[in-house]
């Protein structure tokens, strides 16, 4: 009988018990539970951020990628009492008023909360565009997204080549946006808004920016979700900024085969990678991590949030 692996850390004032960190979570790279511990401790300036007064899904993979993974949405049991949470309704409605089931979220608001979430190989941490307050209440989305997901034989070139036409449009509506690569085949673009707004104002902004496009260039983009239609395409969708749907976040790590992360670029590198299909590519955490200690938080710096 294997003994179980346990190693009690003290992080930011709270003891830890982390365990089995030698087990490897991506199996084509021999990437182990003690190194995405350390991944998301060395992006954690830049992370945390990101995770601030947001709810959080996370995906985890007990046994590694390309074994089971589940949706986790409410904090398990066993959860830290110093781990922050938030209760929020099922029904899209995010008031008081109208919560017929709730769900009850963490909220990873510190290294230690992001290490426990990590040592229980919650790989993926997906977050909401709205956000709360200190006292859990809702303080509206505070920017929108719009997902750039490339149908075959179209591919990341042709993501930034769309996402060149999205950053045009954003900016007609005085929006400012910032390209973050989704860590799988596509870009996710990001505009932060000049205020808070429920999240269906945000829903129907980023739908009527997918649709114009659709309309203005329609052998290049759909702002269709039926899945036949997106052929060649890039489909823009626009739902993830419904107040039930969430997005992996920015420097989350994906549970691909080969480690991945959701990493923020430049508009330099995305104009290449239009040129080019050689021009850019998808970021492991390697790379994230010699780029934000080279270059910083490229997403706060091009976004301020």
């Amino acid at each position: 009988m294997v003994e179980r692996e346990e190693v009690r850390v003290e992080v930011d004032g709270r003891v830890l018990t982390l365990t089995s960190l030698s087990k490897v979570l991506y199996p084509r790279t021999g990437m182990t539970k003690g190194e995405v511990l350390n991944y998301y401790a060395q992006v954690a300036p830049v992370l945390l951020p990101q995770l601030q007064d947001r709810a959080v899904t996370r995906i985890r993979w007990p046994h590694g990628v390309g074994d089971m993974s589940f949706f986790e949405k409410n904090a398990p049991a066993g959860t830290p009492s110093w781990v922050r949470t938030v209760t929020v309704p099922t029904t899209g409605s995010r008031t008081a008023e109208h919560r017929e089931g709730t769900l009850t979220f963490p909220i990873l608001d510190g290294l230690a909360a992001l290490t426990w979430a990590a040592n229980l190989s919650a790989l993926e941490l997906h977050v909401h565009q709205w956000t709360v307050g200190a006292d859990g209440t809702p303080a509206g989305a505070n920017r929108i997204v719009i997902d750039l997901d490339p149908g075959e034989p179209a591919g990341l070139q042709e993501c930034c080549q769309v996402a060149l036409l999205v950053r045009d449009a954003l900016g007609e509506h005085g929006l400012a946006a910032a390209p973050v690569l989704s860590g799988s085949k596509g870009l996710h673009m990001y505009a932060p808004l000049p205020e808070p707004v429920e999240p269906d104002v945000a829903t129907a902004l980023a739908k009527e920016i997918a649709e114009s496009l659709q309309k203005a260039n329609p052998s290049k983009v759909t702002a269709t979700m039926t899945k036949s239609r997106r052929s060649g395409k890039v489909f823009l969708d626009w739902s993830q900024n419904s107040g039930s749907k969430t997005t992996i976040c920015p420097y989350s790590l994906r549970g691909k085969d080969i480690p991945k992360v959701a990493a923020p670029v430049t508009w330099e590198e995305v104009e290449e990678g239009a040129e080019d299909p050689l021009g850019i590519d998808q970021l492991g955490p390697n790379d994230v991590v010699t780029r934000v200690s080279e270059s910083g938080d490229l997403f706060t710096r091009a976004t301020g949030l």
